[in-house]
């Protein structure tokens, strides 16, 4: 039986190997993205109208009886319906695109640490999808209602009729851009944890520099939102709580990592 040094050395490959190997998976990956996106053009109208449903209730709350309308210049919502196509390749395609980044790496991991890859790659996809459907349930209600809420009618106050006028371009790259957003934003936990199992980072370290990180994700919740204050604080607040259960896994994975060594060190 080999040890798990032999397994490593056996594994090693020429750089021109590598390379090879890099360029299948990068296929792999380009190849699941494009079957992707000619599946989700063909539903790209049902993914849009799946989208657009927080404008609809927010219109139909606010002004009972009127037919909720988004607007659109020429040849505007085909090239929406592309970028709609495109944005859900990635997303189904997520699956594919870490399993393939997994599968490249994983010669150079010992058999533990192939074990210990498995939690993230299943924690990935999930984490994306409860950021995205954070914004879908929570955060896109939101906005719609308060953006809705400021039309009114001439008379009195307003001495013209006040109406939003959603066009469909910037309503999908609002809700886009959001879920991507979140999405990534989910993947810090993991992204924290793999470092931590690197040696690269320690718990005591992420306490440490707390105040620091706080100023950070604040910074990137305003670059990666649209510019409206309650879009980067719920973001940053998610963020900043994800960093706090980022800190609390790296000691989990710490004290494993600990108790593993002591039990071969026995």
């Amino acid at each position: 039986m080999q040890s798990e040094e032999d397994e490593v050395a056996s594994s090693a490959a020429p750089l021109i190997d590598h390379l090879t190997e890099l360029r299948r998976r990068l296929i792999i990956m380009i190849a699941a993205v494009a079957v992707a996106f000619v599946i989700c053009f063909i539903f790209s109208e049902r993914v849009f109208n799946v989208l657009i449903i927080p404008f609809v209730e927010a219109v139909g709350r606010a002004n009972a009886g009127k037919d909720p309308t988004l607007y659109f210049a020429p040849l505007e919502f085909f090239f929406t319906r592309v970028r709609l196509a495109v944005f859900a390749a990635i997303v189904v395609a997520f699956p594919v695109i870490a399993y393939q980044a997994y599968r490249f790496i994983a010669p150079g991991l010992y058999r533990r640490e192939k074990k210990a890859a498995a939690p993230f790659l299943v924690a990935m996809p999930i984490l994306f999808a409860l950021g995205g459907c954070l914004v879908y349930f929570v955060m896109m209600p939101f906005i719609m209602q308060f953006a809705v809420g400021f039309e009114a009618k001439a008379g009195g106050e307003a001495p013209a009729n006040y109406e939003l006028l959603t066009r469909v371009g910037d309503y999908l790259t609002l809700t886009t851009t959001l879920i991507l957003s979140f999405g990534f934003a989910f993947q810090l936990p993991v992204f924290l944890t793999l470092l931590a199992r690197a040696g690269i980072i320690t718990a005591s370290m992420l306490v440490k520099y707390r105040r620091f990180a706080i100023v950070l994700i604040f910074i990137i919740a305003a670059i990666l939102t649209p510019p409206d204050p309650f879009s980067q604080i719920v973001l940053g607040s998610c963020i900043l709580a994800l960093y706090e259960i980022s800190v609390i896994s790296v000691r989990f994975a710490e004290k494993k990592s600990k108790a593993a060594a002591e039990k071969a060190a026995a």
